[in-house]
């Protein structure tokens, strides 16, 4: 009866943000899939809300892997005069919407909540329904480089720089079990000569101590070693994938005797 209970605990897989770093969530999934780990709810920011997403509404994960094999930043580039951003942001949202099998949260077959910050009021807001491509895209939309997303009233940007790895939201929603997946940031010293690097170097510093703070208090911690892959190396995704195979592979017996999975 002890083992019967546990399975039934409530699993939410929460899914931090990291850009390319975030390709890592594949593999997780892969793992977990194979395992038959069963995720009862998803909670994303970022690349972890685009992926968590795409997996929640119906995107089968190999099918997934391959669209991150086979997609490039170039993509998303449509420079804008720079009020708030650098770019426009219109060619991610055509990414999203291109990607995801609803364009709508009633689309999801497993609950997906959407992490984003309203970037006026410093507020971090969380989304379980309305258009899911508009939110998802502004969970995505790193300050400086897109443009923010007007939204219900709100000046909506990337979930991240308030939660990197949001596992308070998990606990807040009820979930008595939660994996987190921690992508990390890519933190390096060296000259910067350039605005993109200016703002991507203070978010993964930012990052990287927000994910330190965070991410501890998950069940378990799937904490995916990535080493110099950065932000923007859409390139190296299978080694990303790859990295997140091995780091969920670590952690899956753990996982499985906590659940009380043979």
């Amino acid at each position: 009866m002890f083992n019967f209970f546990r399975r039934k605990r409530k699993v939410t897989l929460v899914l931090g943000g990291g850009s390319a770093r975030g390709v890592a969530h594949i593999g997780v999934l892969k793992v977990l899939e194979r395992e038959k780990i069963p995720i009862d709810s998803i909670v994303g920011t970022s690349m972890g809300a685009l992926i968590g997403a795409g997996y929640s509404t119906g995107v089968p994960v190999n099918t997934i892997e391959e669209i991150a094999y086979n997609f490039s930043a170039s993509k998303l580039l449509d420079p804008t005069m720079p009020t708030m951003g650098l770019l426009a942001g219109d060619k991610l949202e055509t990414v999203i919407k291109e990607f995801l099998k609803s364009p709508t949260f009633d689309g999801c077959k497993i609950p997906l909540s959407v992490v984003t910050t309203d970037i006026e009021t410093a507020e971090q807001v969380v989304y379980q329904k309305g258009d899911i491509v508009k939110i998802i895209r502004a969970s995505c939309s790193w300050p400086g480089i897109f443009n923010p997303v007007r939204l219900d009233g709100r000046l909506l940007v990337d979930g991240g720089i308030k939660n990197s790895v949001p596992i308070r939201i998990a606990k807040a929603q009820g979930a008595d079990y939660i994996i987190a997946v921690d992508v990390g940031f890519c933190v390096r010293c060296g000259k910067i000569d350039n605005i993109f690097q200016m703002i991507l170097q203070s978010f993964q510093i930012t990052g990287e101590e927000l994910n330190r703070y965070q991410s501890s208090e998950a069940d378990a911690v799937i904490k995916v070693e990535l080493g110099d892959i950065d932000q923007a190396a859409f390139s190296r995704a299978r080694d990303a994938v790859a990295k997140g195979v091995e780091a969920a592979e670590v952690k899956i017996h753990q996982i499985k005797k906590d659940l009380g999975i043979r």
